[in-house]
């Protein structure tokens, strides 16, 4: 089965992201442009991901929980889970390692919490979009045992990047995955420069903060069913 994808949304809970992110805008956006299956990874928190998967459930699209979780390292690591339940548990903890800060709303934006009607239920209060003291071998260690994978976020960016951080890739990591970003236009060009990196699969993800960066089309992978357990199946 041929599933086109894109694995790294932000809803309006993260601050950086479009108030406009909201879950049924989310989804009705990917079945525009033709996904199948997409995830929700907000910085540091799952809460809205139940939300669109209710919301997706409804229109026909798969919604994987996700988060993107930001390691004491500053390493963005893109964290998928088999069900909201899974990523809830992961995120109580990454909860525990934030910092006692309060969004400063004013210069972040706001962190707005969606049922699946995109009513506004909330915010979030904390300080989202900061690094957790989870170091990197401890984010992957916590979303395996959730039943998860986690995938460095877009390897190529010289910022919150596990290259441009650690300058490489330890070797205790079970790393099976890379996400590349939407820059990257040509990866055999881009493995030319880091050949040690053709090991791992590659995702290619939009990293979308608003409705029109939401990938077209383009990326797919070839499954035996639409569900998210195949999904990261696949990438492990």
């Amino acid at each position: 089965m041929i599933l086109y994808y894109d694995l790294h949304i932000h809803t309006a809970l993260s601050p950086c992201a479009d108030n406009d992110m909201t879950p049924n805008n989310i989804v009705n956006m990917a079945l525009l442009k033709g996904l199948d299956v997409i995830a929700v990874t907000d910085h540091n928190s799952a809460e809205n991901a139940r939300a669109v998967i209710k919301a997706g459930e409804k229109a026909g699209l798969t919604v994987i929980a996700g988060m993107e979780i930001e390691t004491s390292e500053e390493v963005h690591v893109l964290s998928l889970f088999p069900s909201a339940d899974a990523a809830e548990e992961v995120q109580r903890q990454v909860y525990r390692s934030l910092p006692d800060a309060k969004n400063p709303e004013n210069i972040f934006g706001s962190q707005l919490l969606f049922d699946e009607s995109d009513n506004i239920t909330g915010k979030n209060e904390r300080l989202l979009l900061t690094a957790t003291s989870l170091g990197i071998t401890e984010v992957f260690r916590l979303v395996a045992a959730a039943g998860g994978i986690a995938i460095p976020s877009h390897v190529d960016r010289p910022s919150y990047s596990i290259l441009s951080n650690l300058g490489f890739i330890p070797d205790e990591l079970p790393l099976t995955a890379i996400e590349l970003s939407k820059n990257i236009s040509d990866k055999n060009e881009f493995y030319k420069m880091r050949p040690e990196l053709k090991k791992y699969k590659a995702v290619f993800n939009s990293d979308a903060h608003s409705l029109g960066d939401i990938s077209e089309k383009i990326n797919f992978i070839d499954v035996l069913h639409n569900k998210p357990n195949e999904i990261i199946r696949f990438f492990g």
